[in-house]
């Protein structure tokens, strides 16, 4: 089966329909079990939309940062976190959803395209949620890069703070070697508590000293 191919039509119809400023919409880091979550707004330039967009989670790391160094040259971009403190008091989704608030607060925009299936509640602008975004809009497709690529040069930075988790290589998803690093060095300051493998830990360490 073929992939699907992100294109510009729902940017074109918003455009057509009287907004100026269109932007995607994504974010990275939901599953992880540390670091922030990023969110990426991304205005492409219909004249200067750059070959090859598509989905990050599609796309070589090599051909990500490509893109990533072209969007950031053509295109308006805008990058924004939640905090590891902020999806602990909040949870994932919510936290997420406020990442994105943030970016799109960073562009003059009047028109978002929303990856996924609910909209931010703090939106302050017309949106569209678009399930599968990242595969079939290509300022999502922007905004999935530039949110991955920020997120995971961040985790090689906090990988180099607290080594041996393997972040530069699992960029803080619950891989065997990461849960293993959990058990052996411990939590650190940027592990998510709220998430269940972390949790547990500190729980368990709370069993056996009390």
């Amino acid at each position: 089966m073929a992939r699907e191919q992100a294109d510009f039509t729902r940017e074109a119809a918003a455009l057509a329909g009287g907004h100026h400023y269109v932007v995607g919409v994504d974010e990275v880091g939901r599953g992880p079990l540390c670091g922030p979550v990023t969110a990426a707004a991304v205005r492409l330039d219909p004249a200067r939309i750059p070959a090859g967009l598509a989905d990050s989670k599609a796309l070589t790391p090599a051909r990500r940062e490509c893109l990533y160094a072209e969007l950031m040259e053509v295109a308006a971009v805008s990058i924004a976190h939640a905090s590891v403190e902020e999806i602990d008091a909040l949870n994932i989704l919510r936290a997420s959803h406020l990442a994105m608030e943030r970016a799109i607060a960073g562009l003059p925009a009047d028109f978002a395209l929303i990856d996924g299936n609910r909209l931010p509640k703090g939106l302050a602008l017309p949106a569209l949620a678009v399930v599968k975004g990242d595969a079939k809009s290509l300022s999502i497709a922007a905004a999935s890069i530039c949110a991955k690529v920020t997120r995971d040069r961040l985790m090689v930075d906090l990988a180099q703070q607290y080594p041996g988790y393997g972040w530069e290589v699992n960029a803080g998803y619950p891989t065997k070697a990461h849960l293993q690093a959990l058990l052996d060095l411990g939590v650190t300051p940027v592990h998510r508590r709220s998430f269940r493998p972390v949790h547990n830990i500190l729980y368990q360490d709370v069993s056996v000293s009390g």
